[in-house]
Order: structure tokens, then sequence, then C-alpha cells
């Protein structure tokens, strides 16, 4: 009954701690929102372009090239987002901030997931606000509720998993460059997928990296659930690589995390 008491006193530490946490780190989003403006503008910047400039030369086999274009440019913006999550942590190591929680009576790692879930809310917001833009193009999606849901899933499951990977430069990098530089090829993988163009015009080399890369797993699930279309298993294929990236991440970040504090 004690060790019962016990385990349930520290779930209660750490929920309680990790909110203050939350609080803290969405209190910089809020009082600098330039970071989710500039992370907002590049995507729509892409969509502009691709739509108005290149749309009419790219066959894509659909009436209306933003709904194909608009899934690559949500991974664009949540890989572009996540660079801010390295950038802030890196900036507690810096000031020492790591160790002085590190000194307080509070639960261990609740500070990362501060961060984690604050990029998750900030990243929501440029979500939302690139497919109103979207909209104002026309876009256009036939899908229900439930494949709202299954989409907002997804990208939540995929900025978790990219959220972990930004936590371990944002750990152990030496320079403020080094914590942000991660993030460029992350930006540039939707470009090398079917995010803009079908795989089927790609060189035979480049095809083949195309269509067994994470990015266009992911892509195609998300356009099929717009589409109101059914999923193939490209569905199972997206989660499994949200899934293994994200435990792939977590456990080399926590690691860094204990080398970091130790």
């Amino acid at each position: 009954m004690g060790m019962t008491q016990k385990q349930e006193t520290i779930h209660k530490h750490f929920f309680s701690d990790m909110s203050v946490m939350l609080g803290r780190s969405m209190r910089h989003i809020f009082r600098s929102m330039d970071t989710i403006i500039t992370v907002t503008i590049m995507p729509i910047a892409f969509m502009l372009l691709f739509v108005y400039v290149f749309g009419g030369a790219i066959q894509t086999g659909t009436a209306n090239y933003v709904n194909y274009l608009l899934p690559g440019i949500l991974l664009i913006a949540i890989a572009s987002g996540i660079s801010y999550t390295a950038f802030r942590l890196f900036t507690d190591v810096q000031r020492g901030i790591i160790e002085r929680f590190r000194s307080m009576p509070i639960a261990p790692s609740t500070m990362l997931w501060g961060h984690v879930l604050t990029s998750l809310v900030s990243n929501a917001i440029s979500v939302v606000v690139i497919i109103l833009v979207a909209l104002i193009m026309g876009f256009r999606s036939s899908a229900g509720i439930l494949s709202w849901l299954a989409v907002f899933g997804i990208l939540a499951l995929f900025t978790l998993a990219l959220t972990w990977v930004a936590v371990i430069p944002g750990l152990t990098a030496k320079s403020i460059d080094g914590a942000s530089a991660f993030s460029y090829p992350l930006i540039f993988l939707p470009f090398i997928s079917s995010a803009f163009v079908p795989t089927r015009s790609m060189p035979l080399v480049v095809r083949v990296f195309a269509e067994n890369q994470p990015v266009t797993a992911i892509v195609d699930t998300i356009r099929a659930l717009l589409a109101g279309q059914p999923v193939s298993q490209e569905i199972w294929v997206a989660l499994a690589w949200c899934v293994g990236i994200l435990l792939v991440a977590y456990i080399f970040a926590m690691r860094a995390y204990r080398k970091r504090v130790s």
C-alpha cells in the first residue's frame, strides 16, 4: 500500500511539474510570436510558388494542385518548426537552466517534456494557419470528421517524432548553428518524395529512394484521408516510420539528457 501511494505521488508530481514546464515554454512562445510566424511564412511561400508559378506545368492527375500539395507543405512546416525546439533547449543548456532545475525538487525530464509539448502546440498552430491559407487558395476536402482526426493524429505523431530528434542536438550541440542545422535535411526531404510530383516521373535511383523514405508514405496517407478516399497499407507504413523514429529518438535523447545532468 505504501509503495502504491509513493508511485501515485511520483506520478502526481510528474504531471504537475510537467504542466509548469509547459507553461514556462509556452510563455516564451507567446512572448515571441515571430517564431511561429517565421515557421508559417516559408511553407506558405512554397505553397504560393508551386501553385501559382509551377502548378500549371506539373502533372499530378488531380484537378486542384493545392489539394495534392498541401500534405507535403504541412510536413515542411513541422520540420522547420522543430528546429526552434533545439534552439530553445540549447539556450537553456548554455544558461545553466538544466542544472538549476536539477537542483530543485522537480520530477526528472519534465523540462524536456515541456519543450516537446510546446513544440506540439506551436506546430499545431502553424498547421491550422497553413490549412486556412490553403482554403483561401482553393483547397477543398471531402474528408469526414474521423478522417480529419486521423490526419491530425498522424501530424501530431510526426511532430512528436521529429521533436525528440530535435532534443538530441539541443542537448549535445556545441554551437547555436549546430543545434538548428540538423533540420535542413528534414526540410529538404519532402522535395524528394511524392509531396510535389508523383514518384513515377522521377529517374530510377531517385524514385527508389523517394518511394522508400518516410515522407512519401505519410504524404500519401494524408492525401488519401483528405480526399475522402480509402487508405491503403501506406497508413501502416507511415505509422511504423513515425513510431520507429519516435522510439529511437526518445531513447537517444534520454541518454543524452542523463549524460548532460550526470
